[in-house]
């Protein structure tokens, strides 16, 4: 296995290449496209359901990401949420959030909370779908969304992982595997915006059910965010 991983770029690479001098340039115009693509809705993620989740729990999405720039940054930067779950943890207690609920609610979500690979993988088996020219009914769709569900459940956060989860995820559909050598050199761009997804909706799942267990500190978490504000100021 592991030479196989280390000989995996080598055919990646020869694969786009093979596409480009046969098609040229302009064939990597999708690609780009997936990269912005998933970006933006990541970004639309965050801001209208997370936003309105944190809303709805007494928070501003806008307070927990200038709390969290750092780590989000961190795990921007190294595709892996894991690298920041200590720090993520610490905050989330400073802003209000009993231990016992972060201690719980946070590394459980990072299993089992993956709204980020979720969506990266919806919008990847369209993608390769499209690019083979199958036409997905609603039947399929509604298909593909159970199984997502499922197969996007119990994986680490470690970078990578969401790609090689959907290897089950585009035969339950029939879109072909062989897709998957398309967008496998962006993968690491798309793995980027996914992990923030993962962390803030973690994060701001910590708020939610110290709301609903009443344990939520109003006064702590204002007294934090005040101070967060302030230093970036």
């Amino acid at each position: 296995m592991n030479t196989i991983m280390k000989f995996a770029p080598f055919g990646v690479f020869a694969l786009i290449g093979v596409t480009v001098s046969q098609f040229g340039l302009s064939s990597l115009v999708p690609l780009g496209k997936l990269v912005i693509l998933v970006h933006i809705t990541m970004l639309f993620f965050i801001l209208v359901v997370l936003g309105g989740v944190a809303r709805m729990s007494g928070v501003s999405i806008f307070s927990i990401i200038k709390i969290l720039k750092d780590e989000l940054l961190l795990a921007y930067s190294t595709a892996s949420s894991e690298s920041v779950l200590p720090k993520i943890m610490e905050k989330m207690e400073r802003l209000g959030c009993p231990k016992a609920i972060t201690s719980f609610v946070i590394p459980t979500g990072y299993s089992f909370n993956l709204d980020g690979s979720t969506l990266y993988q919806a919008l990847a088996a369209l993608f390769i779908a499209q690019m083979y020219g199958i036409h997905m009914p609603i039947s399929s769709q509604i298909t593909l969304m159970l199984v997502l569900i499922v197969t996007s459940k119990g994986i680490a956060g470690v970078p990578g992982v969401s790609f090689v989860v959907l290897l089950a995820t585009l035969g339950s559909v029939n879109i072909p595997l062989e897709g998957l050598a398309f967008i496998a050199g962006i993968d690491r761009l798309l793995d980027m915006a996914r992990t923030v997804v993962n962390v803030i909706g973690n994060s701001l799942a910590s708020v939610v059910i110290s709301r609903w267990e009443g344990q939520f500190d109003q006064a702590k978490a204002k007294e934090y965010i005040r101070e967060a504000t302030s230093k970036v100021a």
